[in-house]
């Protein structure tokens, strides 16, 4: 008798494990596997509400809230397959093919429900929460701003000139990937160097710095510290300043943010002083600086090999040669691109990085403004206070023909770097799109006054515009004598005797041009845009055609008034298709 029943059990044992595929859902339910997945999966979000918004307010670090988020996906199907195995009877925990056998209950109560309902009413409430906190903290904490100023060099030395910018510069590039802190950049605090700023003086292999923390508005001191140590020990040193001004000024940091203000981007002394000296070169966008700044650069490489931020310098320079012909555009977007990649594969968070390459997407035609905006828009996301992230997005903005979103950004550009005249100059450029030329000019003068003059491809056309022929061609003199050989300004004066109808003067700026493009045709944008103002309609169209089919053109503006004279041709129309800029 004791056998019988021991192989009937057996028997349903057997059937119980074969479950009728048409029955397998209402199997699942049977088996309240659907009430566990629902149960676990609203207790699994209140967790992580929970970790996301509790831990980071104890300074729990993230690599916990991503544990705990990995845990709870392994924990799901480990659940489901628990609901389906066992099931919780009057006895206690007992496997579901046993408990079939045991009298039915009563319908369960529905507290499980009620269970789920509190549960999802705690986390969405500790969602909403933790949104509207840092919501409100941004708002409040977003008004603080923070100038670091370039220290005193006490030593006097030019070879210790670059300590005494870089550790500024070091703690400006950290402190602007805080999301709650607007940052001036280097190009405008460096105007005020030497104007009651910290010190830095060393000695030997020791060095000595005093920095102080000031509130601009009373002029009274919030932190003073010096700091005395080795100079080896200097990049800790960048650490702990950028640490305790955080502090200063209140700011709660996220584990992640700890990190970044932690991070050094280089360990190696000689390979930082090459890349400061390559920083100094390039802010002033000029062909024989550019070229200066990416020997610097190259050094700093040939010192620290994982060295992403050099490798970001050179992405940037190089397409700043392209983009003004003196180099081969192709190649200049070919090194940007390659040398941008190689940043961050080193970094992939380094903001710069990503600036770099969305400009080597959207500088040179034909562009891809869609990977490009969304390059700057991550760098902006990376370092809310990169005045450069900002000014490009601007650039590929009013190539696309958006004009008042340029404008936008231009703004944003110059509140964080209010003294760099190359975004300064940009600045004009929606109102000379605009046929605007009385404000586009009142512009261009105010940033001649910060920098260089006759330093982009378009701004002749304000002054060609502006009808101001005579002396601009006086201020084009002065400029070559201290830049001699320059295509830009070559290509200036033939814009302005275009304008001035003499075409003899302006066929032979062509012909130099042309001398000076040789086969890679660096400069056949420029000379369409004379053929244009001489109003030689074909000519300019077949420049331009020759210039896309080699990869000679960059940072082509669609509204630029000087082709107004094509507007109206197919071709044109076509040739801008073939660029990929939005009509």
């Amino acid at each position: 008798m004791r056998i019988q029943v021991d192989c009937c059990r057996d028997e349903r044992l057997v059937n119980a494990r074969r479950v009728n595929p048409k029955n397998f859902f209402a199997e699942l339910k049977r088996r309240n596997v659907y009430k566990v997945a629902i149960a676990y999966g609203v207790v699994a979000w209140l967790l992580m509400q929970i970790a996301s918004q509790i831990f980071p307010f104890f300074e729990i670090p993230n690599w916990a809230v991503r544990l705990v988020v990995l845990l709870l996906i392994i924990g799901f199907p480990i659940a489901l397959i628990l609901a389906w195995a066992f099931e919780l009877t009057p006895e206690g925990i007992k496997r579901a093919e046993f408990a079939d056998e045991l009298p039915k209950k009563a319908p369960g109560s529905r507290a499980w429900i009620y269970v789920v309902i509190i549960a999802g009413a705690i986390s969405v409430s500790l969602f909403f929460l933790g949104r509207y906190t840092s919501s409100k903290q941004g708002s409040e904490v977003a008004a603080k701003s923070i100038a670091v100023l370039p220290f005193d060099n006490q030593n006097r030395d030019p070879d210790t000139e670059y300590l005494s910018d870089g550790i500024p510069e070091s703690i400006i590039h950290s402190l602007s990937q805080l999301p709650n802190l607007k940052v001036m950049s280097r190009n405008s605090v460096f105007h005020y160097k030497g104007k009651n700023t910290g010190r830095m003086t060393q000695r030997g292999d020791a060095v000595s710095i005093s920095v102080e923390l000031i509130n601009a508005q009373d002029n009274s001191e919030i932190w003073g510290q010096q700091y005395n140590r080795k100079l080896a020990d200097v990049f800790v040193v960048q650490e702990e300043i950028a640490r305790e001004i955080s502090e200063k000024l209140s700011l709660k940091l996220t584990g992640a943010e700890k990190q970044q203000l932690a991070k050094h981007p280089t360990e190696n002394l000689k390979a930082f002083q090459y890349y400061m000296q390559g920083r100094s070169y390039a802010q002033r966008r000029i062909r024989e600086d550019l070229l200066t700044a990416i020997g610097y650069y190259d050094k700093a490489i040939e010192e620290d090999r994982n060295y992403a931020l050099a490798y970001a310098g050179l992405a940037d320079a190089y397409s700043g040669l392209g983009v003004f012909g003196y180099i081969a555009p192709i190649e200049g977007r070919r090194k940007a691109e390659e040398n941008a990649r190689k940043a961050l594969a080193l970094d992939e968070n380094l903001a710069e990085a990503h600036v770099a390459l969305g400009l080597a997407y959207v500088a040179f035609a034909p562009s891809n403004f869609s990977l490009g905006d969304r390059e700057l828009r991550h760098a902006i996301e990376l370092s809310p206070s990169l005045a450069l992230a900002h000014f490009y997005l601007g650039v590929s903005l009013v190539r696309q023909g958006l004009l008042d979103e340029s404008l936008e950004e231009y703004l944003k550009a110059r509140e964080l770097d209010p003294l760099s005249s190359i975004i300064a100059r940009q600045s004009a450029i929606p109102y000379y799109f605009k046929r605007d030329y009385a404000r586009a000019l009142e512009l261009l003068r105010q940033a001649d006054e910060l920098g260089t003059p006759f330093s982009t491809t378009w701004e002749i056309g304000v002054y060609v515009q502006n009808g101001l022929f005579n002396e601009t061609l006086a201020e084009l003199e002065k400029a070559k004598r201290a830049r001699k050989n320059e295509p830009i300004l070559i290509y200036d004066t033939g814009m302005v005797y275009a304008a001035q109808g003499k075409r003899a003067e302006a066929l032979q700026i062509i012909n130099e041009l042309e001398e000076m493009s040789g086969a890679s045709l660096s400069e056949a944008h420029w000379i369409a845009k004379i053929y244009a103002d001489l109003n030689e309609r074909e000519l300019a169209l077949a420049w331009l055609e020759r210039g896309l089919a080699t990869g000679a053109i960059g940072s082509f503006y669609k509204d630029e008034p000087v082709w107004d004279p094509l507007r109206s041709d197919p071709r044109f129309t076509d040739l801008l298709r073939r660029m990929e800029i939005p009509q």
